[in-house]
């Protein structure tokens, strides 16, 4: 997403200045009649500009800056409207339509998927904030009968779902917790995993990375994973390049390998920080390969409680 509005917004500022600096460069190329009024089409050019600007500014934080998307689609709609309009009436030629090709319709795609997952994201963040799920979720209870409510209230809860098993990430994410466990622990933290799959191949991938006596709750049917409001992933976050250059990273340098799927191998993990019930913190996976910061999250949970809250 980040990547296709920057493109978006590089394109867009090339476009506009070049528009603006030579008003009539396009229709010379296509062999059209000039226009009389050139500072219409400097002002065409101003205009797209300056939607560049806002894709730039929305490919820091594409799922906040939705509406820059979605104002950007619909002008990128209905211009090829117009001028398949002026085509068929005769005003322009056929190959002004060109324009359209790379200003507008190859962008639907990229734009479209961006307002999707974010209106997904969206979805899941409701129901995640929804009191009577999160009621509900909060009572799942692990291996020692105690309930998510019932560690929290004892100390804060860094609560880790898991991708399946078979997956590079996930077993780097339990490499990652087996080494700061201690430190995690010291903060007065206690850690509670949410696995999928079978529980005979988990209690196996738990022991040998010494992590057999931390808390966990199964969730075959991820239904704590749609109440946490992590969502299933997009083919960029599971497949992207980025996953695929730190699986390489994770799998053969790192040594952690790859195995068979077990569990949905399309869920997203995820992590969050729960004490007394209520969730302090998250950490919402952007691709399956991010790698969170654990102590960071313990952080939070510390000063939490040296403020007294």
């Amino acid at each position: 997403m980040k990547l296709s509005l920057a493109v978006a917004g590089f394109y867009n500022v090339v476009w506009g200045v070049i528009a603006v600096v030579s008003p009539s460069i396009f229709f010379r190329s296509l062999g059209m009649q000039e226009p009389n009024y050139p500072e219409l089409w400097q002002c065409i050019g101003m205009v797209i500009g300056v939607y560049g600007v806002g894709y730039a500014i929305a490919a820091n934080d594409p799922g906040r800056h939705w509406p820059i998307v979605l104002v950007g689609l619909l002008g990128k709609i209905f211009g090829p409207v117009g001028v398949a309009k002026a085509v068929y009436e005769g005003r322009f030629p056929l190959q002004f339509a060109w324009i359209s090709l790379t200003n507008d319709l190859v962008w639907w795609i990229p734009f479209g998927c961006i307002l999707a997952l974010t209106y997904r994201n969206y979805r899941a963040s409701k129901r995640a904030s929804s009191p009577d799920i999160q009621t509900w979720a909060m009572r799942a209870t692990s291996q020692y009968g105690l309930s998510i409510l019932d560690h929290s209230k004892v100390r804060p809860v860094l609560l880790v779902f898991l991708r399946h098993l078979g997956c590079t990430f996930c077993r780097e994410a339990l490499a990652d917790l087996s080494a700061r466990r201690q430190e995690i622990e010291a903060g007065g933290t206690q850690i509670v995993l949410v696995l999928m799959g079978r529980e005979e191949k988990a209690e196996q991938a738990l022991k040998s990375h010494g992590l057999a006596d931390v808390p966990r709750i199964w969730d075959p049917k991820l239904a704590l994973y749609r109440a946490f409001g992590i969502t299933k992933g997009s083919a960029g976050q599971l497949f992207g390049p980025k996953v695929w250059w730190r699986g390489v990273q994770a799998g053969i340098f790192g040594g952690h390998g790859i195995g068979a799927p077990e569990g949905d191998v399309t869920q997203m993990p995820g992590v969050f920080l729960v004490f007394h019930g209520e969730i302090l913190e998250s950490y919402r996976h952007q691709s399956a390969a991010d790698r969170p910061d654990y102590l960071s999250l313990v952080g939070v949970a510390a000063r939490t409680r040296r403020d007294g809250r």
